[in-house]
C-alpha cells in the first residue's frame, strides 16, 4: 500500500473514530441534534455529557491505545521479535498486584493510580535487575525473566481475587480487563504520548539498525547497550502509563505494529506514526462499542480488544509459519 494514501486513511479513521465516540453513548444523539444542543440552542446537560464525559474519555482512549502501540513497537525491536507484546515483561502484572492491593485496603481514586504506577515501576526494576547476568543481559534472558515475573504476578492476582469480598471483586475484574470509566489521570497518557512520539520518530533510524541485530548496529557505530537500556525503560514506562490509566488492554501493542509492518514496510519512520494512529483508533472504537453494545451496561474494553486481537494474532502466527 502506498504510504501517503495509507496515512490519509489512518488519519481519517482516527478522526472519524473520535467523532463517533463523542456523538454516541448509552443515549445516542444524531449529528444534527447534537450540533443544535451544543451550539444553536445550548443544552447544559448535553454540553456536560459531551465536553466533560465523552470528549475526555475519547481522548484518553486514543492516547492509551497509541501509547500501547508505541510500546509494542519498541518492545518488538528490543526483543527482535515481531510478535512481542508490551505486557510480556511483567509490567502490567506488577501494576495489577499493586492496584488490587490498594483496592483491598479500601482506597480508591488517585491511590489506585499511584499504586498501579508504583507496581509497574517496581516490576520493571525487578525484571531488569534479575535479567542482568554475566556479560550483561540478552533479549532471551530479559524475555524469560519477564515471563517468570508476569507468572508470579498472575498468581498473586488470583490469590487476591480469591481472598477478596464479593463486593469489590467486580470492580477489580473490570480494572484488570481494561476500563475507562474511572480513569483517574486522564491526561497522563496524552502528555506521555506527546513526549514519546516525537522522540521515537527522531530515533527511527537507530531503531531500524538495531532491529537488524546487535552486530549490524555495532558495525555502524551504534552504542548498542545504552540504546537497548533506553528502549527497555521507555517501553516499560509507556506500558506503565497505559496500565495506570485504564488497566490491562491486551493485543493492541502486539497486533497493531505487526499489521503496520505488513502493510507499509519495516521502516520505523513509517511504523511509529502509523502504529500510533492505528492503535489509538482501535481502542477508541473498542471503548465506543463497550459503551453502546449493551447500553446502559458497559463491557470491559480489554475483552473487546482481545476478541479482535486473538483471531488476528492466530492469522499472523499462521503467516509467520508459512514464511518460515
Amino acid at each position: 500500500m502506498a504510504r501517503f494514501p495509507a496515512f490519509l486513511l489512518l488519519t481519517f479513521a482516527a478522526t472519524a473514530a473520535l467523532a463517533l465516540s463523542v456523538m454516541f453513548g448509552s443515549t445516542g444523539n444524531g449529528l444534527a441534534e447534537l450540533w443544535r444542543q451544543l451550539f444553536i440552542e445550548p443544552d447544559p446537560v448535553t454540553r456536560a455529557i459531551v465536553l466533560d464525559l465523552r470528549l475526555p474519555r475519547a481522548v484518553t482512549a486514543f492516547a492509551t491505545g497509541a501509547t500501547l502501540a508505541l510500546a509494542g513497537v519498541l518492545m518488538q525491536v528490543l526483543l527482535r521479535n515481531p510478535l512481542a507484546d508490551p505486557y510480556v515483561l511483567g509490567v502490567s502484572g506488577g501494576a495489577a498486584v499493586a492496584a488490587l492491593g490498594v483496592m483491598l485496603a479500601g482506597l480508591g481514586g488517585l491511590w489506585i493510580d499511584a499504586g498501579a504506577a508504583g507496581g509497574a515501576l517496581t516490576a520493571m526494576w525487578l525484571v531488569f535487575a534479575l535479567s542482568h547476568g554475566p556479560g550483561g543481559w540478552t533479549p532471551a534472558r530479559l524475555l524469560l525473566t519477564g515471563i517468570v515475573v508476569a507468572a508470579g504476578c498472575s498468581a498473586a492476582v488470583s490469590l487476591m481475587l480469591a481472598l477478596a469480598d464479593e463486593g469489590p471483586v467486580r470492580g477489580m475484574l473490570f480494572w484488570l480487563m481494561g476500563d475507562f470509566t474511572y480513569a483517574g489521570m486522564p491526561w497522563l497518557a496524552l502528555a506521555t504520548l506527546l513526549v514519546a512520539a516525537p522522540a521515537c520518530f527522531a530515533l527511527a533510524r537507530p531503531l531500524d539498525v538495531l532491529a537488524r541485530g546487535d552486530l549490524q548496529a555495532s558495525i555502524v557505530g551504534l552504542p548498542v547497550r545504552p540504546i537497548r537500556i533506553g528502549i527497555y525503560i521507555a517501553a516499560s514506562l509507556l506500558t506503565a502509563v497505559a496500565v495506570t490509566t485504564a488497566g490491562s488492554i491486551g493485543f493492541v501493542g502486539l497486533v497493531t505494529p505487526h499489521l503496520v509492518r505488513l502493510a507499509l514496510g519495516a521502516s520505523h519512520r513509517v511504523v511509529v506514526p502509523a502504529s500510533i494512529l492505528a492503535g489509538g483508533t482501535l481502542v477508541v472504537l473498542a471503548d465506543l462499542a463497550a459503551r453502546t453494545v449493551v447500553a446502559p451496561r458497559q463491557l470491559p474494553v480489554g475483552a473487546l480488544t482481545a476478541l479482535v486481537g486473538v483471531p488476528l494474532f492466530l492469522l499472523l502466527m499462521r503467516r509467520q509459519r508459512r514464511i518460515a
